[in-house]
């Protein structure tokens, strides 16, 4: 792309009074529809697990399946939605959308969530590991949907429990950024 294509592309600051509104105002829609979009999609796979999870604690179960429960409640719940989301996922999608406010650019803005997930425009470490993920847990999805009930549920309940922290975790880190306080992570972009 040539640099007079470029400068099209990319809105900033330094093309003058008028742009450089224009351009702060796409930077923060690009911000908030990265971390709404994001958010949304973890929100209704939590309503879509959740009803899952509902209809299995409503079934007659055993002891073992309680304890079962319990596990997936507390194993999900500090390995995904501790460890996984609050430690890493859920603070880089906030560093990733602030980093979309203060640098817009048209391509990035218009595909925000899919941005701040990390799966565009990111460094080549980072590109490979959200695609790794991403792929991972499609196939995760496919093989807990393979399990006969309850224990479908019982995994869904842990899930649910992982999903909610995580999103409560991005509001809270995208909370802090607009402060001003700095990220654990950075927003690994090129």
């Amino acid at each position: 792309m040539s640099p007079e294509n470029a400068r099209c592309v990319r809105l900033s600051a330094a093309d003058g009074p008028v742009s450089s509104v224009g351009a702060r105002l796409v930077g923060q829609l690009g911000m908030i529809w990265g971390v709404a979009g994001v958010s949304l999609l973890l929100l209704s796979a939590v309503f879509r697990l959740g009803a899952v999870a509902l209809q299995t604690l409503r079934m007659d179960l055993d002891w073992w399946h309680w304890i079962a429960c319990g596990i997936s409640l507390v194993f999900l719940g500090i390995t995904e939605g501790y460890m996984a989301f609050q430690r890493g996922y859920s603070p880089r999608v906030a560093a990733r959308a602030l980093h979309l406010k203060d640098n817009p650019q048209l391509w990035n803005v218009a595909l925000a969530p899919v941005f701040c997930m990390g799966l565009i425009h990111a460094t080549r470490r980072r590109l490979i590991s959200s695609w790794t993920l991403a792929v991972a847990v499609i196939l995760i999805i496919i093989a807990v949907r393979a399990l006969p009930p309850p224990w479908r549920g019982i995994v869904d309940l842990g899930v649910v429990v992982a999903l909610a922290w995580g999103v409560a975790a991005l509001w809270y880190f995208f909370a802090l950024g607009l402060r001003g306080t700095e990220l654990p992570v950075p927003a690994d972009t090129p």
